[in-house]
């Protein structure tokens, strides 16, 4: 069995998931912050929480997984071409919003989210700007 195309396929599956979920998540919260009512304020609380939990979370660690595991069958020297240096950081980025996310998905489930909807309108294109620079970058590997 080809373990390298199991590896890739299944780091695929897990990113395509994880930006699901990066790119979704952020729109929950401007319509979760322009709502008036508490009814409306529960079920977006619900949704933000088992969408970061329960999708986003396990499709991050299967991404950094499978990536790793791709790392291995390839060899870790790949790290030495410029490409992949450049994607680890955009993944590191990607990341490192993630965990933003779960910061304020935090604050609005206590109710205390000091950001306007304007601002996750914004913060919703940086995983789209990264996503791009990953592609490109895996796809062409510049030297």
């Amino acid at each position: 069995m080809n373990f390298y195309l199991l590896y890739k396929s299944l780091h695929l599956i897990a990113v395509i998931s994880w930006m699901a979920g990066l790119l979704y998540l952020p729109r929950i919260f401007v319509y979760h912050s322009e709502a008036d009512h508490d009814s409306q304020k529960k079920v977006f609380k619900i949704m933000e929480r088992k969408l970061y939990n329960f999708i986003m979370m396990p499709a991050m660690l299967l991404s950094w997984l499978f990536g790793v595991l791709l790392l291995h069958s390839l060899g870790f020297s790949i790290f030495s071409e410029l490409w992949m240096q450049i994607k680890t950081i955009a993944v590191i980025l990607l990341t490192y919003y993630h965990f933003t996310l779960g910061k304020y998905l935090s604050d609005f489930a206590s109710d205390n989210n000091q950001k306007s909807s304007k601002f996750f309108r914004i913060y919703n294109e940086i995983p789209t700007i990264i996503l791009i620079v990953v592609i490109f970058v895996a796809i062409f590997k510049p030297i």
